[in-house]
């Protein structure tokens, strides 16, 4: 699994128009925005350490983990992480799991995180979503498990 995490002053995501997943952040805080793609091989465990590795990275104030300040964390589906540019200018998507068996391992990341305590928001699989987030740093972190 691969996940792209963004420090967050704020972010919400929708689908046609209707905001689904919205982070509650107070002033000077942060929280995070997990972009989240499955490969063909990765299994429940995967997910278990991703989502161990999403709330326990120190990437907020004072080289703390969302899991030390308790912060929001808005999981949003991308099967574009696993695209393939190697050859040409159109990505190959041969990388990324198909949707009926990525599905269930976001859920299990999303499952993972909040029975750690997270607080987390999610976007909704296989939606043509819109993502508004202010990315504060900007940090910005690629996890692979």
């Amino acid at each position: 699994m691969r996940a792209v995490l963004q420090r967050a002053a704020s972010a919400s995501v929708s689908v046609d128009g209707e905001v689904i997943g919205e982070l509650t952040i107070p002033d000077g805080t942060h929280g995070l925005v997990a972009l989240v793609g499955v490969t063909h091989d990765d299994t429940p465990e995967t997910a278990a350490r991703l989502a161990d590795k999403i709330w326990r990275l120190r990437i907020l104030d004072g080289e703390k983990s969302a899991a030390d300040l308790s912060a929001p964390i808005l999981v949003i589906s991308q099967f574009t992480l696993y695209a393939n540019t190697d050859k040409g200018r159109r990505p190959s998507w041969n990388a990324a799991a198909p949707g009926p068996s990525a599905e269930p391992l976001v859920d299990a990341v999303v499952a993972a995180l909040r029975a750690s305590g997270a607080h987390v928001e999610t976007g909704r699989f296989g939606a043509n979503m819109q993502v508004e987030l202010v990315n504060d740093g900007p940090v910005t972190i690629t996890l692979e498990v």
